[in-house]
C-alpha cells in the first residue's frame, strides 16, 4: 500500500526541484502557477545558480527559495547541500516534482527522506511531439505523486488549465519599478521609448573563440551592427539599450563601435536581474538571440524578434501570458540549424513588422 499523506508528517505545500539555467526558470514558471492554484499554497523550491532567487523571489506562487551552489562537489564537502537537506527535513516530507534531466540533485532528496512516492519525476513524462517546454510543466503540475497527495483545489483537468493562461508570467513589483525609474532617471533615458537589444549569451565570453562550435548562439558582430544602424534610422527618437551581465559589457562595446551611431546605451555592467526584468518590461521592444532574457521578456508582454541556432523553436520558442508578438528567425549552413544562416536583412525585415508597444508619453 502506498503511504498516506499526513499533515502532522509532513507540508501540505508543493516542492518543485529544478536545478537550470536563467531561461529555464522562467519556464519553470509555468508549472508553478498550476501548482500553486491546485494545492492553493506557495511552491517551495530546490535550485542552484546565482540568477534563481534575484529572478523568482516574491513571485506568484513561490514560496521559499534554496539553493546550491554545486550538485556535483561531494556532499560533505558542501555546506550549502547539508543546508538545504537540513531545511527540507525540518519541512517533512511532502509532494515534491523533480523537474531536473539529470539525476544529480536527486540525493538531496534521498538524504532530506523524501521518498520515492512522494516524488513526480519529469523523466517519467517526457515531452510530446511537438509539446513546448511550458506545456510539458503544466501536464506535470496535473500528475500527482504515487503515495496519494491530494491537492487542495477542487478544480482539476481542463477546468484547472482554462484557469491558469498558458505560457510564462514575471510580475514586476512596485519596489523593481521605483528602482527602474530612478536608474533612468540617472542615465537621462526615462522619458525615452527603449529598444532593447540582446547580443550576447552565457556561452558568449567563455574561453576560445566566440565562434567556437559549441557557441550556438553566435551571431557576428558586423550583423548586429547593422541592425544597430537600421534602428537608428527607422526610430531616431528612441533609445537603444544594449543588455546584458558584466562578461558581455566589452562584446557590447565592438558592437556599439562598429555601428557607429549615437543614442546607444551599454548598461551590460549595471543590470542585476531585477532590474532586467523591469527593464524589459517598460521596452517597446526586443531584438535578441535566443536566451534567457528572451524568456523573461515573453513573460513581461514584450514584443520581439529573437534569433534560433540549432534549439528547436517548437520546444522553446518564448512563451509569455501576455501574448506578446513574438517572431523568430531560423537559418542554415549546409543543411543544418545555424543561426550564421539569418542575414541581417532577415533580422530588419522582422523588426520593421512588429508591432512595438508604446513608450513613455
Amino acid at each position: 500500500m502506498s503511504p498516506s499523506f499526513s499533515s502532522s508528517a509532513g507540508s501540505h505545500r508543493p516542492l518543485a526541484v529544478r536545478c537550470g539555467a536563467f531561461g529555464d526558470m522562467v519556464l519553470l514558471t509555468a508549472l508553478i502557477r498550476v501548482l500553486h492554484t491546485q494545492f492553493r499554497s506557495p511552491v517551495d523550491i530546490v535550485t542552484s545558480g546565482p540568477w534563481s532567487e534575484p529572478l523568482l523571489r516574491g513571485q506568484p506562487g513561490v514560496g521559499e527559495i534554496w539553493s546550491v551552489r554545486s550538485r556535483k562537489t561531494p556532499y560533505w564537502l558542501s555546506a550549502d547541500q547539508r543546508r538545504v537537506v537540513g531545511l527540507l527535513r525540518a519541512r517533512g516530507v511532502g509532494p515534491t516534482w523533480f523537474c531536473d534531466g539529470s539525476d544529480a540533485a536527486r540525493p538531496l532528496l534521498a538524504r532530506a527522506g523524501i521518498p520515492a512516492a512522494y516524488t513526480v519525476d519529469v523523466k517519467d513524462y517526457p515531452l510530446l511531439p511537438g509539446e513546448h517546454a511550458t506545456e510539458q510543466w503544466r501536464r506535470l503540475a496535473q500528475i500527482m505523486p504515487a503515495a496519494g497527495v491530494a491537492a487542495n483545489s477542487t478544480v482539476t483537468g481542463d477546468a484547472l488549465l482554462a484557469a491558469v493562461a498558458p505560457g510564462c508570467y514575471l510580475h514586476v513589483s512596485e519596489a523593481q519599478q521605483a528602482d527602474l525609474d530612478a536608474w533612468l532617471r540617472a542615465r537621462d533615458l526615462a522619458a525615452c521609448p527603449l529598444i532593447l537589444i540582446q547580443i550576447g549569451n552565457k556561452r558568449t565570453m567563455r574561453r576560445g573563440l566566440r565562434r567556437m562550435a559549441v557557441n550556438h548562439k553566435y551571431w557576428p558582430n558586423e550583423r548586429w551592427a547593422e541592425v544597430l544602424r537600421h534602428v537608428r534610422l527607422q526610430h531616431p527618437g528612441h533609445a537603444i539599450v544594449l543588455l546584458g551581465t558584466s562578461p558581455e559589457y566589452m562584446l557590447n562595446q565592438e558592437v556599439a563601435a562598429l555601428a557607429a551611431i549615437a543614442g546607444v546605451h551599454n548598461v551590460a555592467d549595471d543590470l542585476p536581474i531585477p532590474r532586467l526584468v523591469a527593464l524589459l518590461a517598460r521596452g517597446v521592444g526586443l531584438i535578441t538571440v535566443d536566451s534567457g532574457p528572451a524568456h523573461a521578456a515573453a513573460a513581461v508582454g514584450c514584443p520581439m524578434v529573437v534569433l534560433f541556432g540549432k534549439a528547436l523553436p517548437s520546444l522553446y520558442r518564448p512563451w509569455g501570458t501576455a501574448g506578446a508578438e513574438v517572431t523568430v528567425l531560423c537559418g542554415q549552413v549546409a543543411g543544418e540549424s545555424d543561426m550564421l544562416g539569418i542575414g541581417a536583412r532577415s533580422v530588419i525585415d522582422a523588426w520593421s513588422g512588429l508591432k512595438l508597444r508604446e513608450g513613455p508619453a
